[in-house]
């Protein structure tokens, strides 16, 4: 949810926001200072700006020569499993790169190690990449490992899977 909320600080023009690695519990084993006492509110000032994020609509998803990565763990991917929506599977070409392997012990994997994985994916630097999941939710995780890795920012497809086959005539895809 913090790579989500980052993102969309972003999408609302705010350059000055972080995602904390780790969560609180590595703030503080790292042995940083906490509150709990009730802080005194102040009014802020904040209008939204331009957007500092990229968005792909349901339009141009397909045949864009874009790169789709899709977010979700593999059984997902595959159809095999589908909790949440009315339909399994995927959208035709995306390739499985679920968001959690971004992680080792809770934290993002170094931006070598992010790099070596995206690599070994094939995808470079030159590809148009858009990231969705379910719900454009976990696809932002992708878009902040990508950063970490070194490539330019990919789009967010907000709508996701869960758009995607609210139209019977879109194409999926199962199996891998």
């Amino acid at each position: 949810m913090a790579a989500r909320f980052w993102w969309l600080a972003r999408w609302l023009g705010h350059s000055n926001v972080r995602v904390l690695d780790g969560g609180l519990d590595a703030w503080i084993n790292a042995g940083q200072d906490t509150e709990t006492a009730p802080q005194e509110r102040t009014s802020g000032d904040f209008t939204a700006g331009e957007p500092l994020t990229r968005v792909c609509e349901v339009s141009e998803v397909q045949g864009q020569g874009h790169t789709l990565l899709d977010a979700r763990d593999a059984a997902r991917y595959r159809g095999e499993v589908e909790p949440l929506d009315k339909v399994a599977g995927h959208i035709p070409g995306a390739l499985c790169v679920p968001f959690p392997e971004n992680l080792t012990n809770d934290q993002f994997r170094s931006s070598g190690e992010l790099a070596g994985r995206f690599t070994d994916l094939g995808l470079t630097p030159e590809h148009s990449l858009v990231c969705y999941c379910g719900s454009g939710v976990t696809a932002t995780h992708n878009i902040l490992a990508l950063l970490i890795a070194g490539y330019p920012e990919p789009a967010l497809y907000p709508g996701s899977w869960s758009e995607w086959i609210s139209d019977p005539n879109r194409p999926i895809e199962t199996g891998n």
